[in-house]
């Protein structure tokens, strides 16, 4: 019933971040650049819940966020799926518990996911390469991305101490002879 419940919060949580990505962030952007929060929620899934939970997540949730604002359905699906995996690939080979390796990996993410959206842009639509307003876009919202892990780190922290310890529980069965 908890996992339930927490799969729940987790949804509820991701349409917050949907009202302030299309709503709040419109307002607070530089260069008309926004953060993407759903980045650091698929990879906090990813991070915290793991069992391919982060791909699952970042799928289905990616397939709706093509479906309501995408222009192809379906990249921001597999770009985030992918976000979920590295995430599910950090948790095992690097802590959770430093602040620098948190900022680290959200943007290590958010390079990994605006890469490959503009990949795919560039070869769904013949989109010509201008790689100097690509990097300036992309630092801007790693920046962006960083300093909002910055702000809810500890948020971050708790919340994800709790999913960790209701997802990947290690229960030992011990047998008696």
């Amino acid at each position: 019933m908890k996992k339930f419940l927490s799969i729940i919060g987790l949804i509820l949580t991701f349409f917050i971040i949907y009202f302030l990505q299309a709503n709040f962030f419109t307002w607070f952007h530089i260069a008309g650049v926004k953060p993407n929060l759903f980045i650091v929620l698929i990879l906090f899934i990813g991070l915290f819940m793991g069992n391919k939970l982060g791909f699952v997540f970042g799928l289905l949730l990616g397939i709706y966020i093509d479906l309501v604002i995408g222009k192809a359905v379906g990249i921001s699906g597999i770009m985030l799926g992918i976000v979920g995996i590295v995430g599910e690939y950090l948790d095992k080979n690097f802590s959770k518990d430093s602040r620098v390796t948190m900022i680290l990996m959200v943007a290590g993410s958010t390079a990994i996911y605006e890469v490959g959206q503009y990949i795919f842009q560039i070869l769904r639509w013949n989109i010509p390469i201008e790689l100097l307003p690509f990097i300036k876009i992309l630092l801007i919202e790693v920046i962006f991305n960083v300093v909002l892990v910055i702000i809810l780190y500890s948020l971050i922290q708790k919340v994800g101490n709790c999913l960790e310890g209701l997802f990947k529980s290690k229960s030992v069965l011990t047998r008696y002879f």
